[in-house]
This record gives structure tokens, sequence and C-alpha cells, in this order.
């Protein structure tokens, strides 16, 4: 009958510790079942689930390379019990919590414990994504990142995100809440929205503003977001107003883009790592074309100014990207390239991304309005855009390490 028992190792680390543990495994004739190791501020940890076939002084053998490596051991005997209880808990699905901030307050910790314990989940483990805080008490170049892996059986998604989200505006931090499943790094597309996304500014409110017209324009703006007008009815009224613009205005703009935080990092990183990217907007590809050019853009989809002997007539090519043609465009993007949805991620701020959003195997709503960051699927209000990196699982250190 196998014996199973739980090695657990602790003490200063130092080389050839595996090693010496593992020959006393091998001289008892241990079969190796799980295994775990970290080391935090030179103190390593280790853990490991191993079966015994025959009789053997498994303790003394462990007690013995303990003292030799500077080591505490324990040796704890799990029962069948407790095996059966640990491979049924193997085989739940896995939740990734992401915890996201300029400073994460230590009280955090409290509450997501009491939050995943509600919902019936066991915390795995947890693990900075992002890289060291500095001493000075000075806020991370590129914020604080913690990545908790998460099981449990029957767990109410949408609830635990509700709750997450919840928890997280309490706190003024992000909470992103995603499944673990084989797609999660092999992500290949990132599609973006481009106004107030990847820029800092709504374009269109820009050009009313030269052209004097934009009380006007912010007045139908403001009638469809009661619903008096759909977006391809708003949009055309707006583009009207904007009849006689000069195009020379259009190239200012352009040169004054404000860039939105983050997005030359993310965008360094995303085609260093070969991500395929594209612009996906109901704004102008007259600033689109701009943002390709300056940041490496493999695609851009927007809307077409016309112009006429220098000037804006007011009227827009068809078709109008709107929110059906923006999640249209992902879909196509994705199956030209040979790609699942879930391989698929999609970033926007407004109510004209969420069927981008939902349709985006990562859906990530970006510094939005109430209402879109509760209908999304994740969201990022505190940090810069390059937060998505973290949202992707990539480890800052990793990152900075390779250029």
């Amino acid at each position: 009958m196998t014996r199973r028992v739980l090695i657990r190792a602790t003490g200063s680390a130092r080389p050839g510790q595996l090693a010496g543990l593992g020959r006393a495994l091998a001289t008892s004739g241990a079969r190796l079942l799980d295994i775990n190791q970290s080391v935090t501020f030179g103190i390593v940890s280790l853990e490991a689930l191993v079966g015994l076939e025959r009789e053997a002084d498994l303790e003394g053998a462990l007690s013995a390379a303990g003292d030799e490596l500077g080591l505490a051991v324990q040796a704890i005997q799990v029962s069948a019990e407790d095996y059966h209880r640990w491979t049924l808990q193997a085989g739940q699905p896995r939740l990734i919590m992401t915890l996201l901030a300029p400073h994460l307050p230590a009280g955090i910790l409290a509450e997501v414990g009491a939050l995943t314990a509600e919902q019936g989940l066991t915390v795995e483990l947890i693990h900075r994504l992002s890289g060291r805080e500095p001493l000075d008490g000075e806020v991370p170049e590129h914020g604080a990142c913690v990545e908790c892996w998460l099981r449990g059986d029957e767990v109410d998604i949408e609830t635990l995100r509700e709750k997450a989200l919840a928890l997280g505006a309490a706190h003024g931090i992000d909470i992103a809440l995603q499944e673990d499943s084989i797609w999660r790094r092999h992500r290949r597309l990132v599609c973006f929205d481009m106004d107030s996304t990847l820029i800092q500014t709504e374009v269109i409110d820009e050009l009313a503003r030269r052209h004097g017209v934009f009380e006007e324009v912010a007045e139908v703006t403001e009638r469809a977001m009661r619903g008096e007008l759909d977006f391809q009815q708003s949009f055309r009224e707006r583009m009207a107003k904007l009849k006689g613009l000069d195009e020379s205005v259009l190239a200012e703009i352009a040169e004054q883009l404000p860039l939105m935080d983050g997005v030359e990092r993310l965008m360094r990183h995303l085609k260093r790592l070969g991500y395929r990217t594209a612009i996906l907007s109901g704004g102008f590809t007259y600033f689109a074309e701009y943002l390709q050019q300056r940041l490496g853009f493999d695609e851009i989809h927007a809307n077409e100014l016309v112009i006429e002997n220098g000037k804006v007539t007011g009227e827009v090519r068809e078709p109008i990207v709107d929110a059906e043609r923006k999640a249209q465009l992902l879909r196509e993007i994705a199956e030209r390239e040979g790609l699942a949805m879930e391989q698929t991620i999609a970033v926007g701020d407004g109510a004209n991304d969420l069927r981008m959003l939902a349709a985006a195997g990562l859906g990530i709503a970006f510094r939005a309005k109430p209402l879109v960051r509760q209908q999304a699927s994740q969201s990022i209000s505190t940090l810069g855009l390059d937060a998505v990196l973290y949202l992707i699982g990539y480890r800052q250190v990793d990152l900075e390490e390779k250029g």
C-alpha cells in the first residue's frame, strides 16, 4: 500500500540543497508526486509530495540531510482522504485574479482572502508580476501588480467579478478576473480603439474646437448619449458641422496628439513578442495613419474623411466604423490570420467598443465609464496602457531583461 508523505523544508537558500534532499528521497525509494519551491529574501521554501511503496526510514534520511544542508525539514503523513481531496481540487478550473495599482495596500490581502473564501476558492499561488518597489517610497515606474491563482468548484464567475470590481473601486485598485486556459499565454492579436484609448483626447472634439462648432457637436453627442440618435446618425450630424474645415488643421492636430500613458512601451513589447496589432476606430484614418507610422501598428480601420480642394466636406466614406463593424473587423482579422477568437485581445473605453470587447478572447475596458467597466470582462483604470502586459501574464523582469 502506498504511503504518501508531504515534505516541507525551509532555511537560508544555498546551492546544492535540492540535490541533497533529492538524494535522501531517492535512497528511501520515494516516488515524486508533486513539488514546489520558492526563494524570498534568501529564504528557501520547498514542499514535495512523495509516495512510498516500501517501508523506509524516510524521516531519518531527511533529518540527516536537513542537518547537513542547513534546512528545517518536516515529514507529514497524508491520509488517503486528503490525497483524494487534493487530486479532485487539482482537476478543478483555475482562475487568475490580477491586482493592479500604483501601490497595493497590504489590507487588500485580507479583503481578497475573505472574498475568495466566501466563494469557496482556494488560493494556490500568489506572485508578483511588477518589478521591485523603490525603497524611497516612490510609485514604481510601471505600477504594482500581483497575480493570484485560484481554484474552486462551481464558482459563479460573474458574481465573483462583480464583487471584485466593487472591492477594487473601494480601495482604488483594479482587480481583473479571468479563467486560466491554454489560450491565456497564446494571444496573438491585439486590437485597440483610438480616441481616449491610444491617445488622451477625442479627435472630433478637437476638430470642432478649431472650427468653432464645439458646442454644437457636443449637443449632438449629448443627444446620442440620451438614446435619441444611434452612433451612425450622431456621427453623420457631427461630421456635417465640420464642413469647410481646412485640411491644414488636421495636420496640426495630428502632430500634437497626446499619447496615452504607457502606449509606447506596450507597442514596443507587443511588436517584439510577435503580436499583430490593429487600430479599430470610430475616429478618422487621417489620425490612425499617423499613429501607425509613429507606433508601428500592423493595420488600421477607421472612418475616412472626404476632403476636396483642401477642405473637409462634412461627409465620410462608407462603411462607417461603428460598434458592430468593430466586432466584425476583429473576427475578420482573426480568421485571416488563422487565429482562434480566444487568441484575440481588444482594448477600448466607450460603449461603442462593448461588442468588440465581448467578441475578443480578452476584452479590456481602459479608463472607461462605469457602465463600460461593469459590462466588460476586464478593466484597467489605475495604471497606463502598458498594464495590458500584466493581464496577459508577463512579468516586468522578463520583459526588461530581454530589452
